[in-house]
């Protein structure tokens, strides 16, 4: 069962950084050593489709933080954009 820090480990790597010290790099992360979680895999799965890559499995909760950015950045999906309004 997650906890509440969980959740946010696994929020924080779909958003994007503000430069706020509110969001702990991955590798700082106490959970990051534990395998993936579903929605990590879920939506790593998602992103790996889209930028037509190979889904990695077996992947930390830290390793799957990073490799979420990287696909965001790819992708462009999750990223936060200029509004025209």
């Amino acid at each position: 069962m997650e906890n509440e820090k969980d959740k946010h480990e696994d929020l924080s790597a779909a958003s994007k950084s503000d430069g706020s010290n509110t969001q702990k790099d991955p590798d700082d992360w106490t959970t990051g050593s534990e395998p993936m979680t579903g929605a990590q895999a879920s939506y790593l799965k998602t992103l790996s489709d889209e930028a037509k890559v190979p889904f990695e499995e077996g992947l930390t909760k830290a390793e799957a933080s990073k490799r979420i950015d990287e696909l965001q950045h790819l992708t462009g999906r999750g990223l936060d954009t200029p509004s025209d309004n």
